[in-house]
């Protein structure tokens, strides 16, 4: 995507297209100085001339001992302190401390894309930067940003969502967060690292186009306007290339192609060879050096790897560090666990989704009305404790939890008798609902990096829905999981609230939501699909792939691992754009998300109605939104653009949005920046570029339901 992927962002508030105030802030601190790149690099460079061949070997690894696992070395007396490493995804994960240290348990990474809040994410961002920085870390693994592809994938919970503009969006926010608080933010996992089945063997074969169209886009956004200070190359291979030796990725598309000024550290064990991954631009090998240490020093030593090479490299991680003030010594800090609680707290209401909220007696369910209410059954295995996040290198350790049960009291009050059944025995789960007021069934899923789930409930969890349901009409179901998931029972269930994992304050802001004391203003960031056999990647061949007959097997560490083979067929066609290319109806839609309150758009206005797409060019699209319902809330108004057919896109793209709060009666003009940038294709002769023709504007609350329509028409330009 070229340099307008997101429009340059102000710190003017009244200029501000669509991504916010906030994230306008974080542009004026974060742009990169020209004159301050230029300081640190000559310093670097200072600094490199100083050091042997064995010193600087010794910084291009991991320190390979058990207890530095996530370390790089200290060399005191040149100056160079020990950098310490943690993972971040979702707060301050594990790092070399054992036991693992305690953090701000922030909601799943896929619940701050459900906000739709690039300024949010910012926040979010900060608070892990902020953590990591009292608790002596200098880098956090994070943000992942791959596509959900498959909602299959067990780390779909990691990222945010399956649309290339949206993760872009979050992505830039929630960097310019995290290096705001002097952390680097080594984002992940580049690229295509879209399934945990077969990972560290899985060879994608993924058209140039799709790459750049699909699976780039949030990349050049992290690094061109988030300014990544880092890059994290994944285990698969693309087209018959590892990741972290693909020097078309890492040099070409990465370094020339977007400029990139930081460096590329390898996932843990995905690096495969020595002097293909140093020429082609991997910088760092983590965490030991089987490839970087006593092989790299030997390939210099005989000139298949050149001095400049391994000095480029050193000059771009110390150049960061200097400009993060990385090397700057600081004292480790109690963490504010009242005040990142809060925080965190927040950031769960505004990114839980409400998929439906039926009437019952004449009146929707939702918000529980307290008047009158004297018992609630809570009922279900995700009842029973706060879920604070998935599993695997993101997992946080929480510095305290709000149960469900504790969190429901607080809000009902004394008065209301919550009496809890995990749900074990459906039966008698249904026998509590039946002499219960009202019955709140929690449902989830367990995702974790290391393997990919069904998205299916397992154990018994739909036979529960479905006897609460059939015991209590009055029942409202909360599912908390980290993707899409299959609903048999949906069309039975008078109310259903996604608040996926919604981190240490899980009870708190369930029940915020619940008695409406936050209107719910959510969207999905994927597609829910109502049958496995819809979901764009259904064969064998597409996911989880097939065998590869006779090839060699990939060491993984000591382990020989039987390498795959799986095939984008899809193409353009992921998540929502497959539904709309094929008009298949999914159980709830991308950009899908309840209120309580309604909303109305109007007055459409597209200009320039015409225009050429040359650098730098955008049009206006404003409409009117009301507010015409009896409670505050927020709408995130969507911008989708259909393309010419001679452009062969897939139909209805998101193309902007903004997130907008209204209180009861009252109405805005929002007006969305459109670059035209947005509406190139990429061809590999060409690069990018525009397709003269009409192009349909279309404004709506989802991917499904877009309320008004317009026209564009673009001549020739590049």
């Amino acid at each position: 995507m070229n340099s307008t992927f997101l429009q340059t962002l102000t710190c003017r508030a009244k200029r501000l297209p669509v991504w916010g105030l906030a994230m306008a802030l974080a542009g004026c601190h974060g742009t990169q100085n020209p004159a301050r790149h230029s300081s640190a690099e000559a310093r670097a460079r200072r600094l490199v001339a100083r050091m042997t061949l064995p010193e600087k070997i010794l910084e291009l690894h991991g320190d390979p001992s058990p207890q530095h696992f996530r370390h790089l070395a200290a060399i005191p007396k040149l100056g160079i302190p020990r950098m310490r490493l943690a993972n971040g995804p979702a707060g301050v994960g594990p790092a070399d401390d054992q036991p693992q240290q305690p953090a701000t348990a922030l909601p799943a990474p896929i619940s701050l894309a459900a906000s739709w809040n690039p300024q949010l994410a910012y926040s979010y961002g900060v608070i892990i930067g902020k953590e990591a920085r009292a608790r002596g870390y200098a880098l956090i693994e994070g943000p992942d940003i791959n596509l959900a592809r498959v909602p299959q994938n067990g780390r779909t919970f990691e990222a945010f969502g399956e649309d290339p503009l949206l993760t872009a969006a979050m992505a830039v926010g929630e960097i310019r967060g995290i290096q705001s608080r002097h952390v680097i933010a080594d984002v992940k996992h580049y690229d295509a690292n879209n399934q945990e089945t077969g990972r560290f063997s899985v060879n994608e074969q993924i058209s140039r186009r799709t790459l750049h169209e699909m699976y780039l886009p949030a990349f050049r956004a992290s690094v061109v306007r988030g300014h990544a200070a880092a890059v994290m190359c994944a285990y698969p291979k693309i087209n018959g290339v590892f990741n972290c030796q693909n020097s078309y990725l890492l040099e070409t598309v990465l370094k020339r192609g977007w400029h990139f000024r930081g460096f590329v550290t390898s996932d843990f064990g995905a690096t495969h060879s020595t002097v293909r991954s140093a020429r082609a631009g991997l910088d760092l090998e983590m965490p030991g050096g089987h490839y970087f240490a006593s092989k790299l020093e030997a390939a210099v030593q005989a000139g298949k790897v050149s001095q400049a090479q391994i000095d480029r490299k050193l000059v771009r991680r110390f150049a960061t560090m200097i400009r993060l003030n990385v090397f700057t010594p600081w004292r480790q800090s109690p963490l504010p666990a009242k005040r990142d609680g809060a925080a965190a707290l927040r950031i769960a209401e505004r990114g839980m989704v409400l998929l439906k909220n039926a009437a019952v007696h004449g009146h929707p369910l939702l918000p529980i009305a307290a008047a009158g209410l004297h018992s609630i059954a809570l009922i279900g295995p995700y009842a029973a404790h706060a879920i604070t996040g998935g599993g695997g290198s993101s997992h946080v350790v929480p510095l305290y939890t709000v149960t469900p049960l504790s969190g429901l009291q607080a809000r009902a009050g004394v008065d209301v008798k919550i009496r809890f059944n995990a749900g074990a025995q459906p039966q008698t789960a249904a026998a509590l609902a039946r002499r219960s007021q009202l019955a709140i069934v929690m449902v989830g899923d367990y995702e974790t990096e290391g393997r990919d789930h069904p998205i299916a409930f397992s154990g018994d969890q739909n036979a529960l829905v479905q006897a609460v349901l059939a015991a209590n009409p009055r029942t409202i179901v909360v599912v908390k999981s980290g993707s899409a998931m299959l609903m048999p029972w949906a069309d039975r269930a008078p109310a259903i609230l996604e608040a996926w994992y919604p981190g240490e304050e899980d009870g708190a802001a369930v029940a915020a939501v619940l008695f409406g004391d936050y209107d719910p203003s959510g969207k999905l960031p994927l597609t829910f699909p109502r049958r496995l056999a819809d979901l764009p990647a259904h064969t064998p061949g597409q996911y989880p792939g097939i065998p590869i007959p006779g090839a060699q097997p990939v060491q993984f560490y000591k382990w020989q691992v039987k390498p795959m083979q799986v095939t984008y067929s899809e193409g353009l066609d992921v998540g929502y754009r497959y539904y709309n290319a094929r008009h298949l109806a999914p159980l709830f839609p991308f950009g899908f998300g309840l209120s309580y309150t309604h909303f109305r758009f109007s007055g459409l206005s597209i200009t320039p109605a015409a225009s050429s797409a040359s650098p730098g060019n955008a049009v206006r699209v404003s409409f009117m939104l009301a507010n015409t319902g009896q409670h505050a809330g927020a709408e995130v108004a969507q911008l989708y653009v259909r393309f010419p057919r001679a452009a062969g896109e897939p139909p209805w793209q998101l193309k902007g949005f903004r997130r907008v709060k209204l209180n009861p009666g009252e109405s805005r003009r929002v007006t969305l920046s459109l670059p035209l940038s947005r509406l190139r294709v990429w061809n590999a002769r060409d690069g990018w570029r525009a397709v003269p023709g009409s192009y349909r504007i279309a404004i709506g609350d989802s991917s499904r339901d877009l309320r008004l329509r317009g026209q564009l028409r673009l001549v020739a330009g590049r």
